[in-house]
């Protein structure tokens, strides 16, 4: 790999844990400074790397200067936090002495206890997908603020106002307690859910896909199952789903980028490895007797993995669905449902039932309904697609729903 891409692909597989093993040393108190020396690590790089040559290890080299920067900060200092203090004053003599352990262990080690301090309950989702995609993915404030469609200004404000608030509830940067792992799991796998489903099919930009937030999901997915006290059912089945989705993340856009619908994708373009890791994480999510909704999510998803158009198929996910609402209810799950629905006992009974959800601030409702009354009545059905492509948000849906009228003329 040339100069010009080694530097950008090692910032997004470095810089995350290069800041993630800084503040686990330094605290909670410290987040931007370790930013900001995972940073200036890479501008260093930067700016020596070409006229010097690329180190026969670069990676090596990075963690060298990262850590030589992190014991430079450390004696610069005059006062420190208290606890910080404690930590580290007897090395003060011996600056080498100063641990900053970038081993694999305590980079995964660090990477977790990360993803348990930002995902923190005292903090807003939005904020702990913020701290997630720029400590832990080592996304940059403008990819955040695309991610979200909004600004940097907001994000930087965001994610500042959450920092904030970790400092003054003194989020220690650690593993739970087996007595809390439980409770503090739930916001952590919902922030990986989010975090994928924005890459997979984001409703605030026009990329059809955003592979890197669905792979960064996934790694830290992984991370979880790693660790024994957090390889539960839930993240297994959260895994599971992850890799049924992923498998088609090629199928799902053409050349042109344009979103290729499921019944029109090329079923030999999807991976039959993930989805044979998929089906593996599934088997182990079903050891015990929890039932979570990333348990039915994950099942849905495998039978979407088998192409055929049969009753089974259709039957079992319409099953699923059912649970699932019963479970946890959601618009979308239930609008999910109507089109199953509509597979097992044909488009009058999800008619009936789509409507009765009255979802009319939401596109995929009047799209739905669109699909639906094709065939039966097609003036309702061009008037619900109508309807749809004024609420759509990006120049995907929007093609892909002027395509649907287009055929209906």
């Amino acid at each position: 790999m040339q100069q010009p891409e080694l530097i950008p692909h090692l910032f997004r597989t470095e810089f995350r844990k290069i800041t993630a093993v800084i503040v686990k040393r330094l605290g909670i108190d410290h987040i931007e400074t370790a930013e900001d020396i995972a940073s200036e690590t890479f501008l260093l790089a930067m700016e020596s790397w070409p006229y010097k040559g690329i180190p026969e290890n670069p990676t090596a080299w990075l963690y060298t200067v990262a850590k030589n920067k992190a014991k430079n900060y450390i004696h610069r200092q005059q006062i420190f936090d208290e606890k910080i203090a404690d930590s580290i004053k007897d090395s003060f003599s011996e600056p080498l002495e100063i641990d900053f352990d970038l081993s694999e262990k305590n980079i995964t080690d660090s990477q977790l206890q990360m993803l348990f301090t930002v995902c923190h309950p005292s903090i807003s989702t939005e904020a702990q997908i913020g701290l997630a995609l720029r400590i832990l993915c080592g996304f940059g404030i403008e990819e955040i603020a695309v991610a979200f469609l909004t600004n940097k200004e907001t994000i930087n404000k965001r994610l500042f106002r959450a920092k904030e608030k970790l400092r003054a509830e003194k989020v220690p940067i650690e593993f739970p307690s087996d007595a809390e792992i439980n409770a503090r799991l739930a916001p952590v796998l919902t922030t990986l859910y989010l975090l994928f489903n924005e890459g997979y099919y984001s409703e605030s930009q026009d990329t059809v896909v955003h592979e890197d937030l669905c792979l960064e999901a996934m790694r830290l997915t992984y991370l979880l199952i790693e660790y024994a006290p957090t390889n539960l059912p839930p993240v297994n089945a959260l895994l599971a789903l992850m890799c049924f989705h992923a498998s088609r993340l090629e199928a799902r856009k053409n050349d042109n980028g344009e979103l290729i619908l499921y019944q029109d994708q090329d079923e030999s373009r999807w991976d039959q490895e993930l989805i044979s890791k998929g089906v593996y994480f599934l088997h182990q999510a079903s050891q015990g007797s929890q039932l979570s909704k990333y348990h039915l999510e994950a099942n849905i998803a495998y039978w979407h993995t088998l192409k055929a158009d049969t009753n089974e198929k259709w039957s079992a996910i319409l099953q699923l669905y059912n649970q699932l609402l019963i479970l946890e209810y959601s618009p979308i799950a239930a609008l999910n449902r109507t089109y199953v629905l509509s597979k097992v006992y044909g488009k009058a009974q999800a008619i009936a039932e789509a409507e009765k959800l009255k979802l009319i601030n939401n596109h995929y409702y009047f799209t739905l309904l669109g699909e639906l009354y094709k065939d039966i009545d097609n003036s309702k059905a061009k008037v619900n697609l109508q309807m749809a492509l004024a609420l759509a948000k990006t120049n995907t849906d929007k093609q892909t729903i002027q395509a649907k009228l287009k055929r209906m003329k």
